[in-house]
């Protein structure tokens, strides 16, 4: 392991990050098999976790520097499984995003980013700082392309939320008349507006969404004031009976809802809904890709998933109930992935 790790940092170094690369998963291979220190039989999981963390990690740069960002959003997912306190990860996994053009998800993993540094480090308010103005930039680039919905944050204190949440709506209307098919304010969890760390860094917001498509907004509103997210398909919840008909739904009405739920989730750190909700709409996407017999971008979403659930517990507290559910969640996600069947916890709920 030692050598195969020494190799890759030099070939990393003379910047041939195809053979780092490959030196790379040869030691994460041997990683796997348990040679994270001089015994394997003394190797602790958290050491063999860290280090494994540390190699995908640098699978990430290298596919990032090879011009497969793809491949690298692989391995940035599973480096944050393998660690998902390390700030560093996540934004790793932001810069894959973006160079796919996922700009909202770039935007969640930058403000997951900022939110872990100040947790954990907080020392340098400047690094604090530059990472809030990356979040900003993937916002605002997540907003520039969107053409199905439009957006208003509220700032928030502590006013009567029924009340205040009539008035944002009232204004969205006014200030964004093209998108009024379909208006609603996010009732589930307060949202923190990525400015500069001097303006208001505590300040938070009411999010209120305005959609072009009456249906989309419909079932955007429907997914977010559920204990669990619901994303309807032409039959039955997000799983059309038939291949043909899963195509169509996706490209008509999927993927905009998808994005819409994307967007909602950059920059809202708690959801008072269930703290599994967003790995939950990560699970109707990948039963639906399923359906598709998309398995690559099937696999990718799972493994999304589980990185989002292993995050949870260094963002928010979990109740016994949600951590029960958490776990059972991340198990499901492993079965998925290794091609296994059986009654699930998601088939329960995909059920009821």
């Amino acid at each position: 392991l030692r050598a195969a790790l020494r190799d890759a940092s030099t070939r990393y170094g003379q910047r041939d990050f195809a053979a780092a690369a490959a030196r790379f998963s040869t030691a994460l291979e041997l990683c796997s098999k348990g040679f994270a220190t001089e015994d394997p039989l003394k190797s602790s999981p958290d050491d063999i976790s860290r280090l494994a963390s540390w190699i995908e990690s640098k699978l990430v740069i290298c596919y990032l520097k090879l011009g497969q960002p793809g491949l690298a959003l692989h391995h940035s997912h599973r480096s944050i499984i393998q660690n998902p306190s390390h700030f560093r990860s996540h934004l790793r996994q932001a810069a894959c995003f973006r160079r796919l053009h996922r700009y909202s998800e770039a935007a969640r993993s930058a403000m997951v980013a900022q939110c872990l540094y100040v947790l954990a480090e907080g020392a340098r308010l400047e690094t604090s700082d530059l990472i809030q103005l990356y979040w900003q930039a993937m916002t605002q680039e997540a907003l520039s392309g969107e053409v199905s919905f439009s957006v208003l944050y509220t700032p928030f204190e502590k006013e009567d939320k029924t009340d205040k949440i009539k008035e944002a709506n009232k204004t969205f209307a006014e200030k964004h008349p093209d998108y009024v098919q379909h208006v609603f304010t996010d009732p589930h969890g307060i949202h923190l507006l990525p400015e500069r760390a001097e303006s208001h860094p505590d300040q938070q917001y009411l999010l209120t969404l305005g959609f072009r498509n009456k249906e989309i907004g419909k079932t955007v509103e429907t997914s977010l004031t559920r204990k669990l997210p619901v994303l309807p398909g032409q039959k039955t919840t997000f799983s059309p009976g038939i291949e043909e008909e899963a195509e169509t739904f996706w490209q008509n009405t999927g993927k905009r809802i998808m994005a819409a739920m994307a967007f909602i989730g950059s920059t809202k750190i708690k959801d008072e809904r269930s703290p599994c909700a967003r790995a939950i709409e990560q699970f109707h996407h990948a039963s639906l890709l399923s359906l598709l017999q998309r398995g690559e971008e099937q696999a990718e979403v799972m493994t999304q998933a589980m990185a989002e659930l292993a995050t949870v517990p260094y963002l928010q507290r979990v109740s016994q109930e949600d951590d029960k559910l958490l776990r059972s969640l991340m198990a499901d996600a492993l079965d998925i992935l290794a091609g296994r069947t059986g009654e699930r916890v998601w088939t329960k709920i995909q059920k009821v």
